[in-house]
């Protein structure tokens, strides 16, 4: 049996038909073992499981969640830290929804589990599958604190202009249409670690954050709290992203059901599933997209273009509402590992005070940096984030203080 250690934290981040899971010392950082379960209800679903340096992989029917959290539990006990005896003080969930009800971490009970359900329709794809997992670490953990830490929170005191959308404003509140946000647990991990690395206070600060992965967001912090970011009621407005549409004429929706004859389900697989760089080039890894550039592919060429058009579109409107800018940064999986979209994103723009060192910018590296010259006006920044962190700590303050 292993030693306990305290002061642990599970962090639990379940997706419709995957969980992503990380143990974790929330002081520290240091992570004691990681992993995902995927293809939750297929036959051939597994499990990839990191501990001590090694990986062990299964692959197996998982019927569900319940499912899925056994098997992960199982692993821990197999490579050497039993979750029963590992000092396990709380486990964090991440919920993508909070509408307006969830605005800070949240120690969950029943209620808290209802509400976040009754949250569902705001982000069905999501929610469901957070309260899934949810329910299944409360049987498997009944004396452990769960706490929800919410992906729209950071966002939720936006400025009404900002939040608003112009519609029939009864309409609006009888349905909770707003501007939610999301990405906000990196934006705001993100944002304080620019602070840090600059040696700056965050209410000196005017921070452009661009989180670019599969899904993609981009947020104006103004003094360390947000004025806007470009993800609305739901993670599909915005930015350009692997299988999401990002912004589009609303038009366009009842065009393709009168035209087209889709329905609303069909429409919303397009837009969220079928879209994006997928639906331009065939393809929504970043890496394949590259390579088809590369090949002369000219759909990938135009589906990277206008992902970069809508980028700078951003940029400019946040410079605009900021009112000037200390530090851009980009992080996720592309912002964090493609020069090519950091170059692009910010050429020819010296007349802002934007510059990139092109050695700084190219350099292979995984630890937070600056790729802007050191005379720029503005700082650019890459900045790992590490979502899996933040709410590692923000439950095990919860814990603490419950």
């Amino acid at each position: 049996m292993t030693e306990a250690v305290d002061d642990l934290v599970l962090v639990i981040n379940s997706g419709s038909s995957s969980i992503k899971y990380q143990l974790l010392n929330p002081e520290s950082g240091a992570v004691t073992a990681a992993g995902m379960v995927d293809r939750i209800g297929e036959g051939n679903a597994g499990i990839e499981h990191q501990a001590d340096g090694a990986t062990t992989e299964r692959r197996s029917a998982i019927a569900d969640h319940t499912a899925g959290l056994r098997l992960i539990f199982d692993m821990f006990a197999e490579t050497g830290h039993d979750l029963a005896h590992a000092g396990v003080r709380a486990v964090g969930h991440r919920v993508v929804h909070g509408g307006e009800v969830f605005y800070q971490p949240t120690l969950i009970d029943d209620a808290v589990v209802a509400a976040i359900s009754d949250l569902s329709s705001l982000a069905p794809l999501h929610n469901p599958a957070n309260v899934a997992g949810i329910e299944s670490a409360r049987k498997l953990l009944p004396d452990v604190p769960q706490v929800a830490v919410f992906d729209t929170a950071f966002f939720h005191g936006l400025p009404d202009a900002a939040k608003t959308y112009a519609i029939d404003a009864k309409v609006a509140a009888a349905h909770g249409i707003r501007k939610y946000g999301f990405h906000g647990t990196s934006h705001e991990y993100v944002s304080g670690q620019v602070a840090r690395l600059l040696g700056r206070d965050p209410a000196e600060l005017n921070q452009i954050v661009f989180h670019l992965g599969n899904g993609a967001s981009a947020s104006a912090i103004r003094g360390g709290r947000p004025i806007d970011t470009t993800m609305g009621l739901t993670p599909l407005e915005g930015l350009v992203m692997g299988t999401r549409s990002g912004d589009i004429d609303p038009g366009i929706i009842a065009h393709l059901m009168r035209s087209a004859h889709l329905d609303i389900d069909q429409i919303d697989t397009l837009l969220n599933r079928d879209s994006g760089l997928k639906g331009l080039s065939g393809v929504n890894d970043f890496r394949e997209l590259q390579r088809l550039i590369e090949n002369g592919d000219t759909a990938a060429k135009l589906a990277y273009d206008v992902y970069i058009h809508r980028l700078r579109r951003y940029l400019g409107a946040y410079l605009i509402d900021l009112g000037g800018v200390d530090a851009i940064t980009f992080t996720a999986g592309v912002g964090e590992n493609s020069p090519q979209v950091r170059s692009d994103a910010l050429a020819d723009l010296s007349h802002f005070g934007i510059e990139i060192a092109p050695a700084a910018n190219t350099a292979k590296s995984r630890t937070a940096r600056r790729i802007s010259p050191p005379n720029a006006d503005v700082a650019v920044l890459v900045i790992p984030t590490n979502e899996e962190l933040a709410i590692a700590r923000a439950a095990h303050h919860v814990a603490e203080t419950a």
